[in-house]
C-alpha cells in the first residue's frame, strides 16, 4: 500500500502528465490539469484530508475518459479502489453527448458514496469554470443548459457530504446571477 501523501502525489503526476497539452473549455483555455488540481481539492476539503484514494481518485477521474490510461493501470499503480472509483466516474466517449448526460442523470443515484462526492466536486468545478463576465447570449444559454442537467446529476448524488453539496449550491446561485 502506497502512504496517503506518496498516493496523493503520484497521482497527480500521472494525471499531469497525460493530460499534458489539453485546454479546459471555458475561463480562457486554462490547462486542464487546473480542472482536476480543483476537483481534488474540493475532496480534499470535503473530507478534512482523511480520504487519499478519493482524492486521487479526483485527480484521476478523467484519465480513463480523456487518454489511453486503463482501469488495470490505475489499479496496479495506485489501488484497486481508486480504479473502481475513476471507472464510475467515466463516460463512454462512444456514446453521442446526450445519452452520455443521459446516463449520468439515471446513474448517479446508483454510484458509490466516493463516486457521488467526485461528480458533485466535478459539476462545481465545470460550473465555475462556465462563468465568464460580461457572458456572450451563447456563453449564458451554455451556462443555463450545463446548470440545468448538472442539478439533475448532482440531485442523484446529494447527501453524503452537506459541504459540498452546500458549494455545489453556491455554484449554481453564482451561475443563475448571469442568466
Amino acid at each position: 500500500m502506497i502512504p496517503p501523501l506518496r498516493l496523493v502525489s503520484e497521482a497527480a503526476e500521472l494525471a499531469a502528465h497525460r493530460h499534458n497539452g489539453m485546454a479546459r473549455k471555458g475561463r480562457g483555455n486554462e490547462p486542464y490539469i487546473n480542472h482536476l488540481a480543483e476537483v481534488a481539492n474540493l475532496l480534499a476539503t470535503a473530507t478534512d484530508g482523511a480520504d487519499a484514494e478519493l482524492v486521487a481518485a479526483g485527480w484521476l477521474h478523467d484519465t480513463i475518459e480523456d487518454t489511453d490510461t486503463t482501469r488495470e493501470e490505475l489499479a496496479r499503480r495506485f489501488s484497486e479502489r481508486v480504479a473502481s472509483l475513476v471507472v464510475e466516474c467515466t463516460d463512454d466517449m462512444s456514446l453521442p453527448k446526450a445519452e452520455r448526460r443521459r446516463l449520468q442523470v439515471l446513474d448517479a443515484p446508483k454510484k458509490s458514496a466516493g463516486a457521488k462526492l467526485i461528480k458533485i466536486a466535478d459539476k462545481i468545478s465545470n460550473t465555475g469554470a462556465r462563468i465568464q463576465t460580461d457572458p456572450s447570449a451563447g456563453e449564458r444559454e451554455e451556462l443555463a443548459d450545463y446548470i440545468g442537467w448538472a442539478t439533475q446529476v448532482v440531485a442523484g448524488c446529494r447527501g453524503d457530504n452537506a459541504w459540498l453539496d452546500e458549494k455545489f449550491d453556491d455554484a449554481v446561485k453564482a451561475a443563475k446571477a448571469l442568466l
